[in-house]
């Protein structure tokens, strides 16, 4: 029986290309008609074509030489005008002719054999192919050439078995394939590409034989790894943000995947937990403190072993502070004879420069400028004693503008009486220990003030008083109680900005004995108060006892009364008996005694309305 050919060897030798063809036949008798055609690599134009016919009595090789320089040949073999072969490509480096080279030869073997006989054949029996196995690399760098290895373990004798190389999805994709002759295990090799990252399997199948069912082997997963490079942060918006606002950041790379993310700010590594997406970093609600340079740094690994990384170009980002509402203040000069102007400030204690000052009248602008600090002034010309307006400063540095307070402008000249009044604390034993003397002018928006000691004058603070000055309404002088703070002490008040009008307040006379001392007045009044309250207790007194004299006299009189009244009802009771119309002596004798109590009656009435 007639075997089909089994297998392809390629060799080279200097400055010539071989292809050989070897093949088995059996015991009968068969005739091959074989060519292999030549071609340029990837332009798959014929450089020569040599063909052979032979007759086998037993196992030989087909040699066709071919005397053609060159690199990358394709070679394709043909029996009876059907092709054997369908793609090898070989890279050869040559040099001179009478020069030794290096050929390095990357092959890429696929074998497709027809099973082309010139004769008879055979019939075959039902098989049952077993499941193949299927394994290689679980990672692989793009570009690399590895082997994936499919076999068959129970090969079926006198079969051709074909082992292809497929990933798994809604439409597999075709990697290589294999045919085994005698149950060796199938290299396929394979530049790898992103595309093949995924489960792949391998199929096997009966060559020339669609009865036969094909198997499938378990999947094998390929992770294929592009090594990370090109890292560059692409903001969503401009890096340059007001507080309040938000800019993402989003690490973009020119190759790479399985990639993990790290950001820093300013070299310092940012909590992950701030990050929502590995490849991107939000900064909302921004602050000052987002302000800084950051850097994305992308790192994959291969095989655990060699780590790639990329870092970003550093990304500045500013967060500007918005202007806070600004203070507004002026203050007076003098800048001739009768003639005063007022510079206004404006400041605001918070803002990124640039500012825009505005300075309004009412509704009426003033005058605007943009500097590059928190703080801007205005000069503008005043008359004394007038009413100016109402004056405001606006700042701004974005989109949100910052308002002060209104403030009237009035330039008023200290005039009026100055007054100076005292007040004291004491410890514990009443002692004065502290002093508080207060100084204010009657009228006056812009005064000066300065306290003396004994002519002397008192500056800010000392060893035992410190001034205090609560300007415009008055000034405050606080003075530790002690031989060196005894004296006479006033204050003198000008204006600010002309020093040619001086007001003084009277002069006082201040030290420890005098202030401790009890004033005649409080003394007066104590001894009055006391002299009023016994004058009213005496009397409460007295009132007291004749009240309780006339109440026992009308107790005395109505108990006498009493008391006769019982005598006379009694009598008057003892004479009924004897009837009516007798008149005895004693009945007389009693009309005479009501005579005379009636008349003691009348001279104690009168000594009660004497009382």
């Amino acid at each position: 029986m007639q075997e089909d050919p089994t297998a392809l060897l390629f060799t080279k030798s200097q400055l010539r290309f071989q292809s050989f063809l070897k093949t088995a036949v059996g015991k009968g008798k068969a005739s091959f008609l074989y060519a292999v055609t030549v071609f340029a690599n990837k332009s798959f134009k014929a450089l020569s074509v040599c063909t052979r016919c032979f007759s086998f009595v037993s196992n030989m090789a087909v040699n066709c030489l071919i005397l053609q320089t060159g690199r990358g040949q394709h070679y394709q073999w043909h029996a009876h005008a059907r092709e054997l072969v369908l793609l090898h490509i070989c890279s050869c480096c040559f040099g001179a002719v009478e020069h030794s080279f290096l050929c390095r030869m990357f092959a890429s073997l696929l074998v497709v054999v027809l099973g082309l006989r010139c004769g008879g054949g055979s019939d075959s029996g039902e098989l049952l192919l077993g499941s193949p196995k299927l394994s290689g690399p679980s990672e692989a760098l793009v570009t690399d050439i590895v082997n994936f290895f499919c076999e068959l373990p129970n090969h079926p004798q006198n079969e051709s078995i074909e082992l292809r190389l497929l990933k798994k999805g809604d439409r597999p994709k075709h990697l290589g394939e294999y045919t085994s002759l005698r149950g060796e295990v199938g290299p396929i090799p394979k530049r790898i590409q992103l595309s093949h990252e995924g489960y792949l399997v391998c199929v096997a199948s009966v060559q020339n034989n669609s009865a036969i069912n094909s198997t499938v082997s378990q999947t094998h997963y390929l992770k294929v790894i592009e090594p990370v490079k090109g890292a560059q942060i692409i903001p969503s918006g401009p890096v340059e943000l007001f507080e309040g606002g938000e800019v993402e950041l989003q690490c973009k790379l020119s190759a790479g995947n399985h990639v993990s993310f790290m950001w820093l700010r300013d070299g310092q590594i940012i909590n992950p937990s701030l990050i929502r997406a590995d490849d991107s970093f939000v900064i909302s609600r921004a602050t000052s403190k987002d302000s800084g340079s950051y850097i994305c740094v992308a790192t994959n690994t291969f095989n655990g072993t060699n780590v790639f990384n990329a870092s970003s170009p550093e990304l500045l980002v500013t967060v500007k502070a918005r202007v806070s509402n600004p203070d507004i203040s002026f203050t007076v000069f003098k800048e001739s004879y009768q003639s005063y102007f007022c510079v206004v400030s404006c400041q605001s204690t918070r803002g990124t420069p640039p500012i825009r000052f505005s300075l309004f009248n009412g509704t009426d602008l003033v005058s605007n400028v943009t500097v590059q600090e928190r703080r801007a002034t205005f000069k503008i010309p005043v008359v004394l004693d007038q009413h100016l307006g109402l004056f405001q400063c606006q700042a701004s540095n974005s989109n949100r503008t910052a308002s002060s307070r209104w403030i009237p402008l009035e330039i008023v000249p200290v005039g009026g009486p100055v007054t100076m009044h005292l007040e004291y604390d004491m410890a514990e034993n009443y002692e004065v220990i502290y002093l508080r003397l207060y100084c204010k002018p009657e009228r006056g928006s812009h005064p000066s003030f300065q306290w003396y000691l004994n002519k002397n004058p008192l500056h800010d603070q000392g060893s035992f008083y410190y001034v205090f000055n609560q300007l415009p309404g008055q000034s405050i002088l606080l003075v530790s109680v002690g031989e060196v703070s005894a004296g006479r002490y006033h204050c003198e008040v000008s204006d600010s900005f002309d020093n040619s009008t001086v007001i003084n307040s009277k002069r006082c006379y201040l030290d420890r004995k005098v202030l401790n001392h009890i004033p005649a007045l409080v003394v007066g009044v104590v001894f009055g108060c006391f002299s009023v309250i016994v004058l009213l207790v005496s009397a409460c007194c007295a009132a007291g006892v004749i009240f309780r004299r006339r109440r026992y006299v009308e107790a005395t009189l109505l108990t006498l009364e009493k008391d006769q009244w019982e005598t006379a009802c009694e009598d008057e009771l003892e004479l009924s008996m004897y009837g009516e119309d007798v008149v005895t002596g004693e009945e007389a004798e009693f009309d005479h005694a009501s005579e005379d109590s009636v008349d003691d009656w009348i001279q104690y009435k009168k000594i009660l309305e004497e009382v």
